[in-house]
């Protein structure tokens, strides 16, 4: 399967095509600029993959949460591209997706991504769920502190080191000490993170009509709500 995968939710920009299971990936310099960068990057990983668009099967996109502007800008840029080549959508969710990148870490892994400002989204998922690709729905929003405090707790209910994933979560790295978690940057989650979901979405009929795909916000814009 030829799958063309996007993300652009939170703090990061890549681009990558899988082309019969060999990926190709591009990143992003300036996350901030992705109504300028992304057509140019899908271009560019086109070329490095040596496909044609007209040989993509779908579109994966990442979905959310995440930046409400970024969103919106990765879902028209995914939706034109799949509409323009009569193709499906596949919407993944970002924050399994980005657990799941550190699959080969033991124990449990919660996801982490800002919302508003102070306000972060976050949810546990076990190494069997992510191993399985059939994931859970039940996504938190809250303080650092509550963060810290939901990553102790599973430690402590499963005996084990929580290994809480996220972007540059600088207000609660130095709060995990003595958690029983540990944090990882998450510098393996990009647009390829995206595949093994994208795969099995489309492979069970679960490919989105266009008109029914829409970014995962979780909260209600509003302009004065603070953060992207």
């Amino acid at each position: 399967m030829n799958i063309l995968a996007i993300e652009c939710t939170h703090a990061a920009l890549s681009v990558a095509v899988m082309n019969a299971g060999v990926v190709a990936e591009v990143r992003g310099t300036d996350w901030k600029k992705a109504a300028e960068s992304l057509v140019p990057l899908i271009e560019e990983v086109m070329a490095e993959s040596a496909l044609d668009l007209k040989q993509l099967d779908s579109i994966a996109i990442s979905s959310g949460p995440g930046s409400f502007t970024a969103l919106r800008i990765g879902m028209a840029v995914a939706k034109g591209v799949a509409y323009g080549l009569g193709i499906p959508l596949v919407p993944v969710p970002t924050m399994p997706a980005m657990a799941a990148s550190l699959q080969d870490e033991p124990g449990t892994v919660m996801a982490v991504i800002p919302s508003r400002k102070g306000e972060y989204y976050y949810a546990l998922y076990l190494p069997e769920e992510l191993a399985s690709g059939v994931w859970h729905d039940e996504v938190k929003r809250g303080s650092a502190a509550d963060v810290v405090a939901a990553s102790s707790l599973a430690s402590s209910v499963s005996g084990g080191t929580v290994v809480v994933v996220g972007r540059q979560l600088n207000e609660i790295i130095p709060l995990l000490d003595g958690s029983g978690a540990v944090y990882r940057e998450a510098d393996r989650f990009s647009a390829s993170s995206l595949f093994f979901a994208a795969e099995r979405l489309f492979a069970g009929a679960d490919a989105a009509e266009l008109n029914g795909v829409a970014p995962d916000y979780r909260q209600m814009f509003s302009p004065n709500g603070g953060g992207e």
